[in-house]
C-alpha cells in the first residue's frame, strides 16, 4: 500500500519520529552570511542608456531607405566631424547600423574606470558581426552623461542569406558587446557616509528573517545597535567616523543568520505546465477522483462513383470517424498532515501528468484542503 493509504496512526508514528529526530539533531538549516541574503541601500548600480551608429559592416547594415534615423544620425556625426552633407542627398550605405548601446553603472564607479556594453540594432540590420561603434555618450535616467562608449563588436552569432531570399543564422547576429568599451565620466553621489546609520534591505521580505538578522548583529555588536523598521529594512548604527565604515560593514556582512523557512506555496507556471511545491505544504483529509477522456478524429477518403448510364460524376467523399476512450479513473485519499513526499508519491501512484496535477491542486484549493498559497505565474 502506497504513502498516501497510510492509516492515521501510521502517520502518527511517523510523525512522532520526525519530532524526535528533529529535537536530536536541531538546527537543521545552514546560517547564511548577510551578504547573502540582504544589501545595503544605496548600494546599487545605475543603467545607462545610448543611441550611436555602428561601422564597418560588411553590407549588412540597414537599409536607409526604410530606417530614415540612420541616415539623420549618419549626417549629424559627419557634421560634428566638419563634413556637411546636403539636405537633398540620401547615401545608401549598407555598411552603417543604428544602434541602442546599453551599460550598468557599478555602485562607486570612479571616472577613468570601464565598463562592458551592449549594443543591439533597432534597424533592419542583418548583423552587426565585424563593425565599429562610433563614439556614444550614456545618459542616466536624469539625462546626465555617466559614461563615455567605443570600440570594436564581439557578436555572438552570425546571419548568411542567399539570393532567393534564403536566410541561415546561429543565435542573435544583430546584437553585441563591447567589453570594456564605456569610460566612466562622472561619479553618481552616494549616500553611505552621510547618515549616522546604514540601512540593511532583505532579498526577500520577511518578518521572521528580519527578526533574526538584528539579533545576529546586537549579539556581535551590542545590544540595540540593530532595529528591525519592516519585514525587509533593518537599521543599522554606523560609527561617526566615515573612515571606519568599510571595516564595520565588513564584519556586518559576513555574521551569519538562519532564514526563515519559506512560507507554503504552490506555485504553477501555465506556460510550460512546471509545478513547484513548497516543502510546507500540506493538506487535510481529501479523496481525489483522476482520469483522463480521449477523443481520436479519423478522416478518411474514399470514391463514390454513380450506376451505369446515369448522368452522376465520380467524387471523392470524406469520412470521419469519432472514438472516445475514457481511461480507467483512480482514486486516491491524502491523510492529514501529509507531507510533500506523500503528496508527490500519491500523484505519480496513478501516474497524473504536469496538466492533471495543476487541476488536482486547483480543486483541493477550492475544496479548502491545500494548506498554501495557490500562486499562477
Amino acid at each position: 500500500m502506497g504513502p498516501a493509504h497510510r492509516s492515521l496512526s501510521s502517520l502518527i508514528h511517523t510523525l512522532a519520529a520526525a519530532i524526535v529526530l528533529a529535537v536530536a539533531f536541531p538546527g537543521t538549516a545552514e546560517a547564511e552570511r548577510i551578504k547573502d541574503i540582504a544589501m545595503v541601500a544605496g548600494v546599487r548600480t545605475n543603467q545607462l542608456v545610448g543611441y550611436g551608429l555602428v561601422v564597418g559592416l560588411d553590407g549588412t547594415g540597414d537599409q536607409t531607405s526604410q530606417t530614415p534615423f540612420t541616415i539623420q544620425a549618419l549626417k549629424n556625426a559627419l557634421a560634428q566631424l566638419g563634413v556637411l552633407v546636403p539636405d537633398n542627398v540620401n547615401p545608401q550605405l549598407r555598411n552603417v547600423a543604428a544602434v541602442t548601446v546599453q551599460a550598468e553603472l557599478p555602485p562607486f564607479a570612479k571616472p577613468g574606470q570601464t565598463i562592458d556594453v551592449t549594443v543591439s540594432s533597432i534597424g533592419n540590420a542583418q548583423s552587426l558581426r565585424g563593425g565599429s561603434l562610433l563614439l556614444t555618450p550614456l545618459r542616466g535616467a536624469d539625462g546626465e552623461i555617466y559614461a563615455l562608449s567605443q570600440g570594436n563588436l564581439v557578436v555572438g552569432g552570425f546571419g548568411i542569406s542567399g539570393d532567393d531570399g534564403s536566410r541561415v543564422s546561429l543565435n542573435v547576429p544583430s546584437t553585441g558587446r563591447v567589453p570594456n568599451g564605456a569610460t566612466v565620466e562622472r561619479t553618481v553621489p552616494s549616500s553611505l557616509g552621510t547618515t549616522d546609520s546604514l540601512i540593511l534591505n532583505l532579498h526577500t521580505p520577511d518578518f521572521t528573517t528580519a527578526y533574526r538578522l538584528a539579533e545576529s548583529i546586537n549579539a556581535s555588536l551590542g545590544p540595540a545597535v540593530a532595529q528591525t523598521v519592516d519585514p525587509i529594512s533593518i537599521r543599522v548604527r554606523a560609527p561617526a567616523d566615515p573612515s571606519q565604515r568599510v571595516a564595520y560593514i565588513s564584519h556586518v556582512e559576513n555574521l551569519e543568520v538562519e532564514p526563515a523557512e519559506a512560507a507554503a506555496r504552490v506555485i504553477i507556471n501555465s506556460r510550460t505546465g512546471t509545478v513547484v511545491i513548497g516543502s510546507h505544504v500540506r493538506v487535510t483529509p481529501a479523496a481525489v477522483a483522476h482520469g483522463s477522456l480521449v477523443v481520436r478524429i479519423t478522416e478518411t477518403d474514399f470514391v463514390s462513383q454513380p450506376g451505369p448510364f446515369s448522368e452522376g460524376q465520380t467524387v471523392v467523399v470524406e469520412q470521419s470517424d469519432i472514438e472516445v476512450q475514457e481511461d480507467g479513473s483512480s482514486m486516491f485519499v491524502f491523510e492529514p498532515g501529509n507531507t510533500l513526499n506523500d503528496i508527490v508519491e500519491a500523484v505519480n501512484e496513478v501516474g497524473a501528468a504536469p496538466g492533471d496535477l495543476v487541476a488536482i491542486l486547483e480543486a483541493l484549493r477550492e475544496a479548502g484542503a491545500l494548506r498554501a498559497e495557490l500562486i499562477v505565474i
